[in-house]
């Protein structure tokens, strides 16, 4: 009966069947995105505890790294998963990609540190984070595509859209776990081993999970496919080998996925970056005034993909991208002046250069953690980056020692290679911290000068932005591509975008700040992304709402 009428293209209400497929791949995927983000937002403990042999700073973008690397390899997944799942079916291949991820995460749990262990910590950490990328890689797509082709025609973008709203269901999900078992233990505690808990815990979802996944049956059009014999023997090769499927393919990355995952991951997880390493917003109340926007931009995701199957999916996620880019800047600047009032304050009142000969300075970043910055200007910039106090640049004669001016105030920075660089360095140190207490530059952010309603709600919108684009893109996805093919051709283009594009967005945004010392060049990053792929697709992207997808 739902077959028939996914054909005729009748409206009709969701049948129990339906509620089913939707409720049953939602849960399930919420769980696996559960499991994959639960790490990032424990970037700043895993770059402690793993990576206890680099700086401040290069560690903790080493830790965006490793999480970056799940994204890495998240195409690899798309490759393997979507052969299978194109040649097997929807449902087993999206089985074992959960089995993988949730034993994945529950070992990570397990891991010893980098005390215990030395560089084996971060190369199981590594390894794990790659399984869990390739099992991620394999689930979206066949989610996505197992829940639209059991969708009628003209509730695509609503039926799909429940699928979308997984990925910050799992977001939301993993920080309210985070939450409470911070809430239960002290804050020495949870960095000691309380980290643990919401990775072993996963054992429960993926019980949970497999079990819900076992009672699915296969995709109406999987196996319309197969019982009229058009099933493709070679997947991989009709995606990507011929040339007309392959350019749509590349549109579907340059003018949709890639400008997407940016301005996603933008209002969720950099948000928590920013909250927690640009403005020092204390975590526990940086994961609740995150939860608090989660909360209010959820709801649209499911809203924007009923509203893609009445106006298109193109208008709307274009739509999104656009007023991403156009607003980054002011929308974070109001965070900083809700979210830290006091640095704003600081930061107009008493701005900081370091002004120093650029032959000088280095880029502030050495993952491996082979290089010393002992140049007088690496020293100052090091400094104002660990206390994450913002800067501006200015060039000096050739040669020249390099300074900070706090204000009014001029600190001469050092050698550090020096013989009396010990001296001098206790005597900068404490002449810098003078100079940033007397500017009333804040260690941390003061959490009763917090404007909560207001963060929330700049978070809120961010998220929003974030449905606009991730709301639709699902039901578009499998639009564009034929029912024989389509699980392959819709994952890797999607991610590649959202794996490469969107995954490394944090760490190369927080890297960009650590070069340049301004706490909003980061954003340039997801600026551009989106900027060129509204571009892109406003010229290139068809309209797909109306195709039927039982014809392929």
């Amino acid at each position: 009966m739902a077959n028939e009428a996914v054909a005729a293209g009748t409206p009709r209400g969701m049948t129990p069947e339906e509620r089913r497929v939707i409720f049953a791949s939602s849960l399930g995927t919420m769980f696996e995105w559960y499991d994959f983000f639960v790490y990032g937002a424990l970037a700043a403990i895993f770059s402690k505890q793993f990576f206890a042999g680099l700086n401040d700073t290069a560690a903790f973008i080493f830790a965006l790294l490793v999480f970056a690397a799940g994204f890495a390899v998240r195409p690899f997944g798309a490759l393997v998963f979507g052969r299978l799942g194109d040649l097997v079916g929807r449902k087993y291949t999206f089985l074992v990609t959960i089995l993988i991820m949730g034993a994945s995460t529950f070992l990570v749990g397990l891991l010893p540190t980098y005390a215990s262990v030395g560089i084996f910590a971060p190369i199981g950490l590594v390894v794990l984070r790659m399984l869990q990328g390739l099992a991620i890689g394999g689930e979206y797509g066949g989610a996505a595509t197992y829940v639209a082709e059991h969708a009628p025609r003209g509730k695509r973008g609503a039926y799909t859209s429940w699928i979308q709203m997984t990925a910050t269901a799992g977001l939301f999900l993993s920080l309210i776990v985070i939450m409470l078992c911070r809430s239960a233990m002290t804050p020495e505690a949870f960095d000691a081993w309380g980290w643990r808990v919401p990775f072993l815990l996963s054992v429960l979802l993926l019980a949970v999970s497999v079990w819900i996944r076992l009672r699915l049956d296969e995709s109406p059009a999987f196996k319309k496919m197969q019982e009229e014999g058009k099933g493709s023997k070679t997947p991989l090769r009709e995606s990507f080998a011929r040339l007309g499927n392959l350019k749509i393919v590349l549109l579907a990355l340059v003018g949709l996925s890639m400008g997407e995952a940016v301005v996603w991951y933008t209002g969720q997880f950099y948000a928590l970056i920013f909250l927690t390493q640009v403005l020092k917003v204390e975590p526990q109340t940086a994961t609740i005034l995150v939860a608090g926007g989660l909360v209010i931009g959820t709801p649209f995701f499911v809203i924007f993909g009923v509203l893609s199957d009445t106006v298109g999916r193109k208008p709307i996620i274009m739509a999104g991208c656009l007023l991403a880019a156009l607003s980054y800047f002011p929308i974070f600047h109001a965070i900083t002046h809700y979210a830290n009032p006091a640095l704003e304050f600081a930061q107009t009142t008493a701005p900081v250069t370091v002004v120093a000969d650029p032959a000088d300075c280095s880029l502030q970043f050495n993952p491996v953690g082979t290089s010393a910055f002992t140049s007088s200007c690496d020293v100052a910039k090091s400094a104002l980056v660990k206390r994450g106090v913002p800067y501006l640049n200015a060039a000096t004669d050739k040669g020249e020692p390099a300074r900070i001016r706090v204000g009014g105030a001029v600190i001469a920075s050092y050698d550090a290679k020096a013989p009396d660089a010990k001296a001098k360095a206790a005597v900068f140190e404490a002449r810098l911290a003078a100079a940033l207490d007397e500017a009333r530059y804040p260690a941390k952010a003061e959490t009763r000068a917090i404007n909560e309603p207001m963060v929330m709600l700049l978070i809120g919108i961010l998220v929003i932005f974030g449905a606009m684009t991730y709301g639709p893109i699902a039901a578009m996805l499998v639009e564009l591509f034929p029912t024989r093919i389509r699980y392959s051709s819709l994952s890797l283009p999607y991610h590649i975008g959202n794996g490469w594009f969107g995954g490394f967005m944090p760490p190369i945004a927080f890297a960009v700040i650590a070069a340049t010392g301004n706490m909003y060049d980061g954003l340039w990053y997801p600026i551009v992304i989106a900027g060129i792929c509204f571009v892109v697709g406003v010229i290139f992207l068809p309209e797909t709402k109306d195709r039927d997808i039982l014809k392929d």
